[in-house]
């Protein structure tokens, strides 16, 4: 590949393995390993390794929402609209630990950088914090009046920001577990938040197609991007903080210069609405995840070189663009492996609780089998790792655009039917909505209560131990004593 064309991002590799759209996508800190859940209720960790097995995990009961690795890259956490989350070991074994966490769907999941606590976001309209060491529920943020979307942990852990269908973005303080700001300029509801990596700006998208970047030290909105034309499922930030990729329902991946406020790039790589974007630790690499089942991996090559030298080298074309938007990128279809001449079958066993199939690369006729394709340069094997928990399935529900479309549809339906309703049923309505809102802060308000009990019923107990220790010790000691006194 000639230097010129290195400038621009490559469509490195693309997994086929999904069954429907993929909804969330995260690099592993080692850079070995890329996850991506699904509609189809599936986990998948994509080993990047050439000819390197990718494995399938088996569980959720539900449409998986998020997905991120913990900052050591040992555990995997998913989000689900089952109600739960899933603490998963991303190797063969593929164990896994369930947190029962909300009443309502799970939207978003993220670790805290210390990889000491879980954030999670729901439809109860809450926001919560959890333990993983201890594995149990720490605290919870309840002022939003809607579907909570997205929520993340600064950098340094001592801010959350949460957004959701009340159209707001709203900024926590983690040590008194208090909102220090609400952001409330949106058109529509808010589909992601997330921190720069130094923590010093926080960017949020809307269902109206919006992207705005605040600046957390002024409390200022300090750039606003209007750049796709459906709405903004996900965007990732660049590490270095110059770049920002979004994916959008209008099917293309947009690459932003933030140092320059300019639009660089438009990626038409995927069929259908891209739901998630991510770029890896290091910023080389980046993933987007769409409706049509597909996780494809870019290259970055626009980071190694300044804007003004791409610009300069964009207006020597034969016919450029006009700016800020460089170029449109239509990758080509990268070549697929041969297939492996030959099917290497596996006797099921169980193990860990967990149900095995060493799966090839192609559809198989034999009816323990599972067809799982991924399309790539190196063609990898497929296992299949299923949950001995994981009973009586339920359909999916259908694609839509990370759930947007269809909450919007329904609050038009909502609108339309109490038009005509009596003031009165409409203000007992209201009435009853706050009562839940109540009730739903008297619970959680129990919840950590229940939390501190329990703590300090272990250290009671810690404590009773202890003094079961000392007093053994008391006792032997005496009988030596009376020991050493008979002989003498």
């Amino acid at each position: 590949m000639s230097s010129e064309k290195q400038e621009d991002p490559t469509l490195e590799r693309h997994f086929k393995g999904h069954k429907d759209a993929v909804t969330c996508a995260d690099f592993n800190p080692n850079r070995k390993q890329l996850a991506s859940g699904s509609a189809d209720k599936t986990l998948m960790i994509w080993n990047l390794a050439p000819k390197a097995r990718a494995y399938r995990f088996v569980g959720h009961q539900d449409v998986i929402t998020g997905v991120q690795f913990s900052p050591s890259g040992n555990l995997v956490a998913t989000s689900s609209k089952d109600r739960t989350v899933r603490l998963w070991t991303p190797s063969m074994k593929g164990e896994s630990t369930v947190f029962k966490v909300h009443t309502a769907a799970v939207r978003s999941v993220s670790f805290s950088h210390d990889g000491q606590r879980l954030l999670t976001a729901s439809d109860d309209k809450s926001v919560k914090v959890w333990s993983v060491h201890r594995q149990c529920f720490i605290y919870s943020l309840n002022q939003h009046t809607n579907w909570v979307r997205c929520a993340r942990f600064s950098p340094d852990g001592r801010l959350i920001a949460s957004g959701g269908d009340d159209r707001s973005v709203r900024l926590w303080d983690t040590s008194t577990r208090q909102c220090i700001n609400c952001f409330t300029e949106y058109g529509g509801s808010v589909s992601f938040v997330d921190f720069n990596s130094s923590g010093t700006c926080i960017a949020s998208s809307g269902s109206d197609g919006s992207l705005k970047i605040w600046d957390l030290r002024t409390n200022k909105l300090i750039q606003h991007y209007q750049v796709h034309t459906g709405g903004i499922n996900s965007f990732s930030f660049h590490p270095s903080n110059n770049y920002l990729i979004s994916g959008s329902s209008d099917s293309t991946v947009k690459i932003v210069d933030l140092v320059e406020g300019r639009l660089i790039y438009t990626l038409h790589g995927h069929k259908g609405a891209v739901l998630t974007v991510k770029f890896s630790r290091t910023g080389d690499l980046f993933a987007s995840g769409a409706t049509d089942g597909q996780v494809l991996m870019w290259k970055t090559n626009f980071d190694s070189r300044s804007y003004q030298e791409v610009l300069q080298q964009h207006s020597r074309r034969s016919t450029p663009d006009p700016p800020p938007h460089l170029t449109d990128v239509y990758p080509r279809v990268p070549h697929l492996h041969t297939p492996q001449p030959t099917a290497i079958q596996v006797r099921s066993t169980c193990f860990s609780g967990f149900h095995l199939q060493l799966l090839n690369g192609r559809t198989h006729s034999t009816p323990t089998w599972t067809a799982a394709k991924s399309q790539h340069s190196n063609g990898p094997w497929v296992h299949h790792i299923s949950s001995s928990r994981a009973e009586g399935w339920t359909g999916g529900e259908s694609m839509v655009g990370g759930g947007r479309g269809g909450r919007q549809e329904e609050e038009e339906e909502e609108e339309k039917g109490c038009s005509g309703y009596p003031a009165a049923l409409d203000s007992t309505l209201r009435h009853i909505v706050q009562q839940l809102d109540i009730l739903t802060q008297t619970v959680s308000v129990l919840e950590e209560r229940l939390t501190l009990t329990e703590d300090k019923l272990k250290e009671c107990l810690n404590q009773s131990q202890i003094l079961r220790d000392v007093r053994a010790s008391r006792d032997r000691q005496r009988m030596e004593s009376e020991r050493v006194d008979g002989f003498t």
